[in-house]
């Protein structure tokens, strides 16, 4: 279930997602560094070049998608995720619940097609349009999954 609107509004935050994932781009090397490390204990995601550590950002986690089970997972949802890295995904839950939104509201949301990534992504979107975040940044993940984080703050390491 989902309101009229919600469809347009939900692609609406993806472009704004891909336009906000430019300017970090642009204004950071995002998705250029050779290496990046996330700390969920810390909240952090660390951007590095030759062993020193050039971006710092403080992050919050949205969810993960598995290609062997077939969905994502809301961050809300896990029990292995800590729970102060939680909170923009709660809004996000709250925002699905008052809207009648399901696929925010509910734990597990499947894509009709069969596209995890896209549907990440779109998922990421939303929950930087909720809380109003800098953009997102997709983790790799082993079977052929990705943990999406936040970004709720960036700045050059010192």
């Amino acid at each position: 279930m989902q309101p009229d609107w919600y469809p347009a509004w939900r692609d609406d935050a993806f472009k704004q997602l891909v336009a906000k994932n430019a300017q970090l781009e642009k204004d950071f090397r995002l998705g250029h560094w050779p290496r990046y490390d996330y700390d969920l204990t810390a909240g952090k995601l660390l951007f590095s070049e030759q062993g020193i550590v050039k971006v710092v950002t403080e992050v919050q986690v949205a969810g993960s998608t598995s290609a062997k089970a077939g969905y994502w997972l809301w961050a809300w949802a896990n029990s292995n995720m800590p729970g102060e890295l939680l909170e923009d995904a709660k809004r996000v839950r709250s925002f699905g619940e008052d809207n009648g939104i399901d696929e925010l509201a509910h734990p597990y949301v499947t894509d009709a097609g069969d596209d995890l990534e896209a549907l990440g992504w779109e998922l990421a979107g939303t929950m930087v349009r909720v809380c109003e975040a800098l953009g997102a940044y997709r983790s790799p993940r082993g079977a052929g999954g990705g943990l999406y984080l936040i970004l709720k703050s960036i700045k050059w390491a010192s």
